[in-house]
């Protein structure tokens, strides 16, 4: 019995050994610089994997205290710090074997405000810098401004109130004019000391190479960020913080409020956390900050999360931003691929002389058709929104490609359609928010022409003739209520109305549109007239039209199809929440706005104009482009179509001919429209029945009941109206070189007749 006693002790010595030497191995390999890239590493060739010495990541963080409590804190704020370059390394063939292709960069030399500290880059014992002869690669936005990042990846160590909690610190968001407790403009801490930060959990192993940061977003604070640090961690509880040769790395920040300042960082840094601690800021202000993260996420073939949420498209198309030469030239190729069904030209030209380009689509290109509705989508008025102009420039190729394709919904839609399409409503201010770069424009870099005109609100103002004739009972005795002429004053050279302003009144006087989209950013809504309130003194007031109902249902139809608009778990862009009417919005009730381009069409042309906001962020990455197309390209379409809904038909005499300029009144809907020059009409209405009146200068009027169902396509409803009596005589006396004169004229010819015929 003594043996097996006196074994027993031995026996608990080996297995405690065994389970040392366990955990030992375990913990070596957790600290292992490749442990969370060998499985993508497993995968690669033998002779394609990297040298471990010329690994560009950063090791996964050691265990223990991190380096921000290593590290004593500084007192005060400490300057921006200069960091030293680093020795070139020598040439290799394949350096980022495990890396995945970089997404393609909108632009790679970027033109916004860069820190001091952007042209220096350090060294430690965590990281390695890439080879010199190796051209950096651009990593796209993880999607702070864009909500791909949600509310919970965002957390701060303290926050002022609600209103300025973490999910507020997105690049280019905005406060609003009330800024109250739920919508303000930042990320604000709670204590202004070197122990605030605030972070991103990218949910996955991510490149990070660079920062983007603004100031708070107010009308009456100033609030920013003047230097931070910047730490990584794969855990969230240990932290290393990038380094400046043996010391912490301190960037600089922003020296206002609005422009954005990119830093990016000396060595790319793989982790899954980032964190920004703010080291100073504005005297007498808070530490607050709106940011951007750039970062590469790595792919990872297990995570069924990611994989699920990756937005992919079918589509072969041109994913990238386009200048002005390289918009010209995509147009001319789509010319090219589709001669029969496209024609290119402009509608004027800008303040700076760039032509306004403009490209239609019809099987008969160059003509009007008796009976086919005109419609039109147009982008950029504002030169910074760019996300609309990059989606026509995508439509323009889909619906050639697809035509050429016999897709049998798009060549329906191209024979019975005349397309027309302006991508870039105001060039001028496109190429300067083109040079600032998609995350370096700021909110409003290019926003206006080049003149500083807002070409959306340059419009006249028709709304306040109509209302004021209405007052005094003017209407239709005195002011139509429909087609109000343009006043004179706008029409004078010294108005201030922009070059852009004055081509779109023309173009749209000149053809017979019926329907029109005209594409906005910075928001995820559909709004339709009114966009000016009635009520004097009053911001905010729900104004509706006569066609009120139309508008409802064309916006529905644009915001049902699109995939984010109307989900009811999607969070504001801003401060705005439009889910209570499914994605849209009367414009007046939003923001009242004098002389928009919507009121405008409406009152003076017998179009009917909305305002598609396409997205939250007005200058998405290249990278966004594809999804973004998916998220609009359906809804693109089924807004065109709506051109077929209603009633359409000709106005015509009783020889045939066409009757211009007829008046079409619908009972009950206090708003006319107007024959095109061939006699031909349409008038778009939701599904029932009407009593409608066509009537025209010299002519009997003509009164039908027409009927609207429900399937798409509009109602054919003809007149044929028989000329008055008057305006029968006139013609006969017009065609025998007659005139009709007054009895006071004839009596003096009478008399000298008389003494003529007694002589």
């Amino acid at each position: 019995m003594a043996g097996p006693g006196a074994a027993s002790p031995a026996l608990a010595l080996a297995l405690l050994a065994v389970a040392t030497a366990g955990v030992g191995a375990q913990r070596a390999t957790v600290e292992d610089p490749d442990y969370y890239v060998q499985e993508l590493w497993s995968r690669e060739p033998h002779d394609q994997r990297p040298e471990p010495e010329l690994e560009p990541f950063s090791p996964l963080l050691p265990e223990g205290p991190g380096e921000e409590e290593r590290q004593p804190r500084s007192p005060q704020p400490r300057p921006p710090t200069r960091a030293t370059k680093p020795k070139k390394a020598p040439k290799r063939e394949k350096l980022y074997a495990e890396s995945p292709p970089p997404p393609p960069g909108k632009n790679s030399n970027r033109k916004g405000r860069r820190s001091k500290s952007l042209d220096k880059t350090a060294s430690d014992d965590h990281s390695v810098p890439a080879p010199g002869d190796v051209v950096r690669e651009s990593c796209p936005p993880l999607g702070l401004e864009t909500l791909k990042i949600t509310d919970f990846q965002l957390h701060a160590s303290t926050v002022k109130r609600y209103g300025l909690g973490a999910h507020r610190g997105r690049l280019n968001i905005q406060a609003g004019i009330n800024e109250n407790d739920f919508y303000d403009g930042a990320w604000c801490a709670g204590r202004n000391d070197l122990h605030q930060w605030i972070e991103v959990d990218a949910r996955r192993l991510t490149r990070f190479t660079g920062v983007i940061t603004q100031g708070r977003n107010s009308l009456w604070l100033s609030d920013w960020v003047t230097s931070y640090k910047v730490m990584v961690s794969n855990d969230s509880h240990t932290w290393v913080t990038v380094k400046n040769g043996s010391g912490d790395m301190i960037f600089e920040g922003n020296s206002e409020k609005e422009i954005p300042v990119l830093n990016e960082l000396p060595v790319p840094m793989v982790a899954r956390y980032i964190r920004i601690n703010p080291q100073s800021w504005l005297d007498n202000g808070s530490i607050c900050l709106r940011m951007e993260i750039l970062g590469c996420p790595l792919p990872d073939p297990n995570n069924y999360y990611h994989r699920r949420n990756e937005m992919t498209t079918t589509d072969d198309l041109d994913f990238k931003h386009h200048n002005y030469k390289e918009m010209r030239q995509l147009m001319k190729v789509v010319n090219e691929m589709c001669p029969n069904i496209t024609r290119i030209y402009n509608i004027g030209k800008s303040h700076q002389g760039l032509k306004l380009y403009a490209v239609e689509i019809s099987d008969h290109p160059g003509e009007h058709e008796v009976g086919e509705p005109e419609f039109h989508y147009i982008a950029g008025a504002h030169g910074n929104e760019v996300l609309g102009r990059e989606l026509l420039l995508l439509l323009l190729q889909f619906l050639c490609q697809e035509y050429l394709a016999q897709n049998a919904r798009i060549v329906r839609l191209v024979e019975e359609t005349r397309i027309h399409i302006v991508p870039s409503l105001n060039p001028d201010g496109y190429e300067k928010a083109y040079e600032g770069g998609s995350e370096l424009g700021g909110w409003s870099l290019g926003r206006w022409t080049h003149d500083g005109i807002d070409i959306n609100n340059n419009f006249p103002d028709l709304n306040t003739l109509l209302w004021e004739a209405e007052d005094r009972q003017n209407v239709p005795r005195k002011v139509p209520n429909h087609h109000i002429a343009i006043p004179e004053w706008f029409l004078s050279e010294n108005a201030t109305v922009a070059a852009e302003t004055r081509a779109v009144i023309a173009w749209m006087e000149k053809i017979p549109f019926v329907l029109g989209g005209n594409l906005q950013g910075g928001e995820l809504v559909v709004a339709y007239p009114y966009d000016m309130v009635r009520s004097p003194w009053k911001t905010q007031e729900h104004t509706p039209t006569p066609d009120d109902h139309v508008f409802r249902w064309l916006a529905y139809s644009y915001a049902s199809t699109h995939r984010l608009m109307t989900h009811a778990r999607r969070r504001v862009c801003h401060t705005e929440d439009f889910q209570k009417e499914e994605g849209t919005v009367n414009g007046a009730s939003w923001h009242t706005v004098a002389g928009s381009l919507n009121d405008f069409s409406y009152l003076h042309t017998n179009c009917f104009e909305l305002s598609i906001y396409v997205g939250c962020d007005k200058f998405p990455h290249e990278s966004q482009l594809p999804e973004e197309w998916e998220n609009n390209r359906e809804s693109l379409i089924v807004f065109m179509e709506q051109v077929h809904r209603g009633i359409k038909g000709l106005v015509r005499d009783l020889h045939g001919k066409g009757i211009p300029n007829a008046i079409i009144s619908v009972e009950g809907v206090n708003h006319d429209v107007r024959t095109a020059s061939d006699g031909d009409y349409w008038r778009l209405l939701n599904p029932g029945e009407y009593v409608v009146t066509a009537k025209a200068e010299g002519f009997t009027t003509s009164t039908k009941n027409c009927m609207v169902g429900y399937d798409m396509g509009a109602t054919r409803c003809d007149f044929a109206l028989s000329k008055t009596n008057l305006a029968r005589i006139r013609e006969i006396m017009e065609k025998f070189g007659k005139q009709p004169v007054s009895l006071p004229a004839r009596r003096p010819r009478l008399r000298g007749r008389r003494r003529r015929q007694h002589g």
